[in-house]
């Protein structure tokens, strides 16, 4: 015999209302269903988790523990069955570092004005597929390449290349700077989700790398002045940072800005979320 949510319940009921008679009312049930449904959880469990008298019922040694267990699992299963009804209601857009950048705060006000039965999330996590793949979100903003196999996407706009330097860098000065004289400092990048690989300069002329997996250290170390990075433009909006400037890198090529979901199973919004996001961007 398997073990059932239902005998973990009605042994909650029990314990919490303090006798069979009123477990039975609060569970809908008559007072023999309760009593055995508690002797099929003690012979699947092959102890006694109960202590019955006439007029007391209170836990064993042993019932002591499995309460604690059947808590836990029924508020996990409250949780899955909540997680399942109510995805539809809701919709998670993860990121790597920068969601959407200068539209972020304009996009999460535009989507609770049109779509109020649908609430919106954002989540971060420094994944390649901005959680996608781990299964912690229903779209992605991802500016890296992506696995068509898996994923099905909307290209959504370029975005300009920028270069973040400490706030007293010589490069301060100047109104913007070039791929080549990057070559000469060292870059620090993020190989997970970064958008920044040395295939962006000639073979035998590229500059030196250092690596980070997080937005927040990348601008830390930035700061010191021992290194610049390169990146979108979102990131430019969206950590505005003290001691951290960024200048545009005049030729560097566009990174390209998508959001992508599970080819098999996508969310019903998706197609308002993509209709959106590329309207904000068409529009800046």
């Amino acid at each position: 015999m398997d073990l059932e949510l239902r005998q973990l319940r009605c042994l909650v009921a029990i314990v919490d209302s303090g006798t069979f008679t009123d477990a039975a009312i609060e569970l809908g049930i008559s007072q023999a269903a309760v009593s055995r449904t508690l002797l099929s959880l003690e012979q699947v469990l092959g102890v006694r988790v109960l202590h019955r008298t006439s007029r007391t019922v209170s836990p064993t040694t042993a019932g002591v523990q499995v309460l604690a267990r059947a808590r836990h699992l029924l508020a996990e299963a409250d949780d899955l069955v909540r997680e399942a009804t109510t995805g539809h209601t809701r919709l998670r857009i993860g990121h790597a570092w920068s969601a959407m950048g200068q539209h972020t705060g304009e996009f999460q006000r535009r989507w609770a004005a049109l779509y109020p039965e649908v609430e919106l999330h954002l989540v971060r996590t420094n994944t390649t597929t901005g959680g996608l793949a781990e299964g912690l979100c229903d779209l992605a903003v991802v500016r890296t390449p992506i696995d068509t196999q898996r994923f099905a996407h909307a290209k959504i706009a370029d975005e300009r290349r920028y270069c973040a330097m400490a706030a007293d860098d010589p490069w301060k000065r100047r109104r913007s700077i070039t791929m080549d004289e990057l070559r000469e400092r060292t870059l620090l990048v993020d190989r997970r989700t970064g958008t920044t690989t040395t295939d962006l300069w000639p073979e035998g002329s590229r500059p030196r790398l250092e690596y980070t997996q997080d937005i927040d250290d990348w601008l830390a170390a930035i700061a010191t002045g021992r290194y610049v990075g390169l990146t979108p433009q979102a990131t430019v909006t969206q950590y505005r940072r003290d001691g951290i400037v960024y200048r545009p890198v005049r030729d560097a090529p566009l990174v390209e800005v998508h959001l992508a979901w599970r080819r098999h199973d996508p969310h019903p919004a998706t197609h308002a979320a993509v209709a959106l996001l590329t309207e904000l961007y068409n529009d800046q």
